[in-house]
């Protein structure tokens, strides 16, 4: 599933090109990837076609294209999708679902935004938008103009994210600690802050050196501050790697797949060594997935919480 660096990669790069241009046209090629446009395929090509796209906009895992209509264009990954911004004579990709086509924009020689998915665990819809609960912008944006403080109504629930500006650390750590929990199952928690998955998580975790069972209410104040600072050096690298891909599917609007899986240092490394003190990386099952942890710099702890 691709987390908050895949996803901002993609916001980075939809964002340079498409922002000012037009949707001129439409095409589902397949309904299942519109699925979450309850009204169906029909209205979801009437509410676009004709509309500006003012900003390309992310919060956390979610990415939404802002439109002039008043609406978004909501766009949701799932397990193998891809937003590519490819030009309007290019042959179709294999596994093509959705196309939409631009005027104007950067690019005068004319692009279309093409969903391709695979699996079709994703999906686009339009949805209306709602004020943020804080009076703070949305999410992060692309467009010169801040973001206003609107989000779609499917992401009103979606907390912020470590590389939100509008974080509110403070507020981040009175939620964490009376949580009562699992450090690890907090942090995967989107409605406590927003973005992680299990590779990110792993990663911060082991360069903080903390136990994904530590419990929540033993945080202090110097040990949150020192996750969300590593946590945001584990983004920052793998947003300058263009994000992690394991396989084809986690690309940019290019095409291009992302290379920091090269640099994790615990996830996926069961029984490599710890680049760090040599110790055997360790594999636990973790809520139907996996937690990766060096068993010498991150110690289970006494009083631990799965």
């Amino acid at each position: 599933m691709p987390e908050l660096p895949e996803v901002e990669v993609v916001r980075r790069g939809m964002g340079q090109r498409v922002v000012g241009a037009s949707i001129s046209d439409v095409e589902v090629r397949h309904p299942r990837p519109v699925r979450r446009h309850l009204a169906g395929a029909d209205d979801f090509r009437a509410r676009l076609r004709g509309t500006r796209i003012s900003d390309v906009v992310r919060r956390g895992k979610f990415l939404w294209l802002t439109l002039d209509s008043g609406e978004a264009l909501l766009a949701h990954l799932g397990m193998s999708g891809q937003l590519l911004l490819v030009p309007t004579g290019s042959p179709p990709e294999p596994h093509l679902r959705v196309r939409i086509c631009l005027d104007g924009g950067v690019d005068l020689l004319g692009r279309q935004i093409r969903f391709v998915d695979q699996r079709m665990f994703g999906g686009l819809s339009v949805v209306g938008l709602v004020a943020t609960a804080d009076g703070l912008p949305g999410g992060l944006g692309s467009a010169p103009d801040p973001v206003p403080p609107l989000l779609p109504v499917p992401v009103a629930h979606i907390a912020r994210d470590v590389l939100d500006p509008d974080l509110d650390e403070a507020a981040l750590a009175r939620r964490l600690r009376a949580r009562r929990t699992g450090l690890k199952r907090a942090l995967l928690d989107q409605t406590l802050v927003s973005g992680l998955g299990n590779i990110y998580a792993d990663e911060a975790l082991w360069r903080v050196r903390l136990h994904y069972a530590r419990p929540t209410d033993t945080l202090t104040r110097p040990a949150l501050a020192g996750l969300l600072d590593a946590t945001r050096a584990v983004m920052g690298a793998a947003l300058a790697e263009g994000g992690t891909s394991f396989d084809s599917l986690y690309v940019d609007v290019n095409g291009r797949s992302g290379y920091f899986e090269r640099a994790l240092a615990v996830y996926g490394r069961a029984g490599q060594p710890c680049p760090r003190c040599g110790t055997p990386i360790r594999r636990d099952a973790f809520m139907n997935r996996s937690a990766y942890t060096c068993p010498r710099c991150q110690p289970r702890p006494r009083r631990a919480r799965w």
